[in-house]
């Protein structure tokens, strides 16, 4: 690799544009091991596109932070430019690579400011530096986030948790104290999704939702976050703005907002003075892959003003498509040059040499500072006791508490129902993990549900007349994901919840996720019924809320 960036001005336009394109890659080692692969290439193909196509980054998903300091070093070393490392890691390096910090969702520190403002802006800004200083250690060095949406639609099934909160006042302060943390390190920030995906009720990933909306609301709401994020140029400011594939007919009625020449170039760059990159979202999502073609699309970008095309379709169709584009005179080689210049002063703030802060011994887990000497230093940084304190203060301090605690248990045929959005791609639930294991201790027998369980009749909740009852603690993991739009109600969730109170067997209810699930559920709860909410799903944040459930202090609503 060479360690130093050449001039830009030294490449032909095919490499200036290759430069414009960020690929997606596994984060495993193996080929065998690719957990997508219709859009995760084979090693073979991922280091032609880094060493003979020559493009400017790749995003990395799976895998161990362990191995993602490998597979980092790995593309760095095949790459003749150095590149951007890209990942999506709002809610912590952890949430995309095991081992890591991995903290509660963003809207959990929202429910924290309502309380204390300046204890939320505290763990805002601690939550951003952690995020940095883990990516740092592992090779990344372009962070995805933070999410600056204004999430004001409760039937969100994209944004929903990923953004602070549902308001412009709480998202703005708390994305810019995240900002502040992660600026303290030199990796790369990215304010999403412009200019708002907070009130749409269709999935991007899936389809292209429309927001409707007057010029003035937009600008009164969702524009308010992009605004201070960017902080007018300064130093201070956003690195990166990535655009949503929303259809928004108040400032374009033809193309969304990844593709208005109207939207990123006349309003972002021009009117809000952004003077960083603008990246689309993935060019693959259904919203722009149905409905352009895999090669006009990122030619339909670059025209708007993008200057970072993520997850194009065909990597080198895409490349050739902006070539032909620019002989066509359909874009002018001075566009692409801007866009490059752009890219080089991105990549000269993360140039490898630049000093990380040093880690205090006390700060490392005794565990590894016992680690053999051969240990990779970098990695000292992942999951330091004060991150994952930092990780756990923020689920405590949004738990939600209802009705009679603690929960003591009857003895008898007590059963543990365990309903998540789809078993298959559940990383934060394994028989260890506190959500099996802790009621498992108090007598519990697990069952576990997903909406794609085909219930037989007499089974779960239809037990038979004259059987005795079964006494059920109901834990619901559903929040909104990506691609599987569960922010609502699953009908499973609903039958399982009314048919348990009809038969008198609900002992306690815990739901990890979606806020919306707890305020449509309460309602319906009696007083004396124990229930508890996370804003969290992963395991520290079971632990604490089953903790809690069995006996620990609590906070009432």
């Amino acid at each position: 690799m060479a360690e130093l960036l050449p001039e830009w001005e030294s490449l032909s336009l095919a490499e200036q544009v290759a430069q414009m394109v960020v690929v997606r890659a596994s984060g495993y080692l193996f080929d065998h091991q690719i957990q997508y692969p219709e859009w995760e290439p084979p090693a073979a193909v991922l280091q032609h596109w880094v060493q003979d196509l020559g493009v400017g980054g790749v995003i990395l998903l799976g895998g161990s932070a362990g191995e993602l300091a490998l597979r980092s070093q790995q593309l760095q070393d095949w790459a003749k430019i150095p590149l951007l490392i890209a990942a999506d890691i709002e809610e912590g390096v952890g949430q995309r690579f095991s081992g890591a910090t991995w903290f509660p969702p963003p809207m959990a520190i929202g429910a924290v400011f309502r309380k204390d403002a300046s204890l939320a802006l505290e763990y805002a800004e601690q939550m951003g530096g952690i995020i940095a200083s883990e990516a740092l250690a592992i090779g990344i060095n372009w962070v995805l986030a933070p999410v600056v949406d204004v999430n004001n639609n409760p039937s969100n099934p994209v944004i929903n948790v990923r953004a602070f909160g549902e308001t412009p006042e709480e998202v703005t302060q708390l994305a810019s104290a995240f900002i502040r943390g992660a600026k303290a390190y030199p990796v790369l920030t990215t304010a999403k999704h412009f200019p708002g995906h907070g009130d749409t009720t269709v999935d991007s990933h899936l389809d292209l939702p429309v927001l409707s909306h007057s010029s003035a609301r937009l600008a009164e709401i969702e524009l308010l976050p992009f605004q201070e994020a960017i902080g007018a140029g300064t130093a201070s400011g956003i690195d990166a703005v990535m655009s949503a594939h929303l259809l928004i007919p108040a400032w374009d009625a033809e193309r969304p907002a990844t593709l208005s020449h109207p939207i990123l170039t006349q309003l972002l760059r021009q009117q809000l003075g952004f003077e960083g990159l603008i990246v689309t979202d993935a060019l693959v999502m259904g919203a722009i892959a149905n409905r352009y073609g895999a090669n006009e699309a990122p030619v339909l970008a670059v025209e708007a003003g993008a200057d970072i095309l993520l997850m194009p379709v065909d990597p080198a169709g895409a490349i050739q498509a902006v070539c032909d584009a620019v002989a066509q005179g359909r874009i002018s080689e001075t566009r692409i040059r801007a866009s490059v210049e752009r890219i080089w002063t991105a990549k000269r703030q993360v140039q490898p040499d630049t000093a990380q802060p040093p880690v205090e011994a006390s700060a490392i887990a005794p565990e590894v500072q016992q680690a053999p000497s051969a240990f990779p230093p970098h990695l000292l940084q992942l999951a330091q006791p004060h991150a994952l304190a930092t990780a756990a203060n923020i689920v405590r301090e949004s738990l939600v508490v209802h009705g009679e605690t603690p929960l003591r248990p009857s003895q008898g045929n007590l059963r543990n129902l365990i309903v998540v959005d789809d078993t298959l791609n559940c990383d934060f639930l394994d028989r260890q993990t506190p959500a099996v294991a802790l009621p498992k201790q108090h007598g519990y027998q697990l069952q576990l549900l997903d909406p794609h369980t085909t219930l037989i009749p007499g089974w779960v909740f239809y037990h038979k007349s004259g059987l005795d009852a079964q006494p059920t603690l109901l834990q619901l993991f559903i929040r909104g994901n990506p691609f599987r739009g569960s922010a609502g109600l699953t009908p499973l969730a609903q039958d399982l919840f009314k048919k348990l109170l009809e038969k008198s067997e609900l002992q306690a209810l815990v739901i990890y996720g979606s806020p919306y699930l707890l305020e449509q559920f309460l309602p319906h709860l009696p007083p004396h019924i124990p229930c508890v909410f996370s804003y969290g799903q992963i395991p520290a944040a079971q632990a604490i809320a089953l903790e809690v459930l069995f006996g620990s202090p609590s906070l009432r609503i």
